[in-house]
């Protein structure tokens, strides 16, 4: 694992805790929806306006540029796996609340498989592809701007990622 990487691999690492204990928590006889709640809450926030958000304003902005990935740019398809996700989040919150248990299952399900399959693709393809395209300039200058994000949001991502730690 590259450095100029390394926070989107270990907030993928965050994400898939929380994919998990929703896994879990669709198992159970009886959803907790305060729990689903606050994993909808983590994923709207965590998952999409932090890290979708560095993604998508930053890295694939700077591995569209003409030049970058001359043979294949799989940037497309992220961006457009990331919309099917936030459809399936839609579908979580609307079945949170119509206490609609399958059409929650089914969202996270969904959710699930499909984030489970992009988080490889993005670890295993992209990043690397990434690092191995970018010159050393540009870079640095997606760590800084990642950085900055950061920063910005710094309570947050700490609550998150607090709430991401503590579940098995």
């Amino acid at each position: 694992m590259n450095r100029t990487f390394k926070a989107l691999y270990d907030e993928h690492k965050n994400i898939l805790k929380v994919i998990g204990a929703l896994l879990k928590e669709c198992e159970k006889p009886a959803i907790n929806y305060e729990f689903l709640e606050r994993a909808i809450d983590f994923i709207k926030n965590y998952a999409d306006k932090l890290h979708h958000a560095k993604e998508e304003d930053i890295l694939f902005k700077e591995l569209c540029k003409p030049g970058v990935l001359i043979h294949c740019n799989p940037t497309e398809q992220m961006l457009y796996e990331h919309d099917l996700g936030r459809g399936f989040v839609r579908g979580m919150s609307e079945g949170l609340k119509e206490k609609n248990r399958n059409k929650i299952i089914i969202n996270v399900q969904s959710y699930a498989q499909l984030l489970q399959e992009h988080i490889a693709k993005e670890d295993d393809i992209l990043y690397p592809m990434a690092e191995e395209s970018l010159n050393e300039k540009i870079k640095q200058k997606i760590l800084s701007e990642f950085k900055e994000v950061d920063t910005k949001k710094k309570e947050e991502k700490n609550k998150f990622e607090i709430f991401a730690n503590r579940l098995k």
